[in-house]
């Protein structure tokens, strides 16, 4: 018998983790085996996936940003102003705020400076934007947007429907196309690119903008679930992005990520901070709970792979 590959493990640790919380909140709240429940655990799931895979495509070239959370704070602002009330000028910012990530990513490479120097810098930009769009809490969602986040298809909620199509969307780019087997090259071997006549600037800037595109769509997601934004909406996407990544079995280096693993990671500090929510318990104690699961996650991760070691050495 065949023993699971390590690629398998990636998935398997978060997938338990994500079960065992979810068998932890139905025998602690029984009414949440239901569709309702389901649905108020899960609401927030689809931005939080969302802006995880957006962070992914980042650290599967070794990056890491640091402007997702205020990112995804600024097109929201543009989704409940400009994308509501003039359709055509949302779309041409969006655009553009894409083609500056972008070309972050360019300049990052090209100047060979620190991405999280850089993208520290790049959110307070974001911020200043997002706070001259709405100074103050306000403005409305689009009426598609609204209708696509609230509504209530049979049998199972709208949020785990679509977080399953974003993880298999990833999924098809990133893990079984020839673009995201030369984005995880970038990571993994760059200089073998270069030798073989690929082009790492390109291919850093489609990383880029590919984040930044699920980034927007972050921000429009949690504008439909809100109906409303602010310049500070999302700013705790940056932490739960990069920890829904790690959870999910990707690393810091090496262009190994898991966007089926990220998107499971994302679903499972969603459920943690739901069901303390549900409990009333202070947000304080949310951030610590979902920090705490990250840190069993990742000692887990580290005694198998000590294990594996072992076993190969053997």
């Amino acid at each position: 018998m065949s023993r699971p590959s390590s690629a398998t493990l990636r998935l398997l640790i978060p997938a338990l983790s994500l079960a065992v919380l979810l068998a932890a909140v139905f025998y602690l709240q029984p009414r949440a085996m239901s569709y309702i429940g389901l649905n108020l655990l899960f609401n927030l799931a689809v931005p939080i996936a969302l802006a995880t895979i957006g962070q992914m495509m980042i650290m599967s070239v070794n990056d890491l940003d640091l402007s997702m959370g205020t990112f995804v704070s600024f097109t929201a602002c543009v989704a409940a102003t400009y994308l509501q009330s003039a359709p055509l000028v949302g779309i041409l910012i969006l655009a553009v705020a894409i083609a500056v990530y972008a070309a972050i990513g360019i300049v990052i490479y090209i100047r060979d400076l620190p991405s999280i120097v850089v993208t520290l810098g790049m959110s307070f930009v974001w911020g200043g934007l997002a706070v001259l769009l709405l100074p103050a809490p306000g403005g409305t969602a689009p009426d598609w947007a609204r209708w696509l986040m609230t509504s209530k298809p049979p049998l199972i909620p709208i949020a785990i429907i679509a977080s399953l199509l974003i993880a298999l969307f990833a999924h098809l780019i990133v893990m079984r196309s020839s673009f995201g087997v030369l984005i995880r090259g970038v990571g993994g071997n760059q200089r073998s690119l270069q030798r073989a006549g690929w082009s790492v600037v390109s291919l850093r800037a489609a990383a880029y903008a590919l984040a930044g595109f699920f980034a927007v769509l972050a921000g429009i997601a949690l504008v439909g679930l809100t109906t409303s934004a602010d310049a500070n909406i999302a700013l705790r996407y940056t932490l739960l992005s990069i920890a829904g990544v790690i959870l999910g079995g990707g690393e810091f280096t090496g262009g190994r990520v898991s966007p089926v693993g990220a998107v499971i990671g994302a679903l499972t500090l969603t459920l943690a901070g739901s069901f303390l929510s549900f409990l009333r318990i202070s947000p304080d104690w949310q951030i610590g709970a979902q920090g705490a699961i990250l840190i069993i996650v990742l000692a887990l991760r580290l005694l198998l792979n000590r294990v594996e070691k072992r076993e190969k050495q053997s």
